[in-house]
């Protein structure tokens, strides 16, 4: 199976793809992953994409599928893949249709998980940081047992400067701009299939599971 994952930031994509690789044994392909192993291992397109990256200009949609090929093309996605965070438009969503074809693939389904933007805000603005070992936490989710201290070594906790509620909101916004087209996409094309993302974790996943098991995809 071969599944698009689309969600805007605080969803809890990271957390549901981790219960479908273990439940379903396919890789999740973070592109956010893929692109820092490319670049720390030096490969031919990671060092392009690292010099657009050091220049702070967007990586060019050709080095981008590149780099989402080269991982494509590997043993363990024999069996499928979970990629997130790619595609983020419709052009490279027509480049990874290509891609795919040309390996006598095509994606099976592209998984929304929905979440309302303005109850995303109080997720992705409650994160806090250790200063000395980087264990998170959240105010509301998961508070420290000493407000501002870290449980493991007792460091200051801080907050990220792209985790303020301005600079979330507009985060949000440039998502939820960039994800209607692709939404749209997959829905012309039969793929999409949503979900509400606002129910409880447990919940989230086993509605996920009846939307593969409803497409014959059962677990390994």
């Amino acid at each position: 199976m071969h599944i698009i994952f689309i969600g805007l930031p605080g969803t809890g994509k990271g957390t549901q793809a981790e219960f479908i690789q273990a439940k379903f044994s396919i890789p999740h392909i973070s592109t956010g992953e893929i692109f820092r192993a490319a670049m720390s291992e030096g490969t031919a397109l990671g060092l392009e994409a690292k010099a657009y990256v050091e220049k702070g200009q967007l990586v060019p949609d050709e080095v981008t599928i590149g780099i989402v090929k080269e991982r494509l093309g590997q043993g363990d996605t024999a069996r499928g893949f979970l990629l997130d965070g790619f595609p983020r438009t419709v052009s490279q969503a027509l480049e990874l249709e290509r891609v795919l074809i040309e390996g006598r693939r095509r994606i099976d389904l592209a998984l929304h998980l929905d979440v309302d933007s303005g109850k995303l805000l109080g997720r992705l603005t409650g994160r806090r940081l250790c200063q000395y070992c980087g264990e998170t936490y959240h105010v509301m989710y998961r508070p420290p047992q000493e407000a501002g201290s870290c449980d493991k070594c007792g460091g200051p906790l801080y907050q990220r400067p792209d985790d303020t509620e301005e600079t979330v909101a507009t985060r949000l916004e440039v998502n939820v701009k960039q994800q209607k087209p692709l939404l749209k996409f997959y829905k012309m094309r039969g793929q999409l299939r949503s979900v509400d993302g606002e129910a409880g974790i447990d919940k989230v996943f086993e509605d996920i599971c009846a939307i593969l098991e409803s497409l014959h995809i059962r677990a390994r």
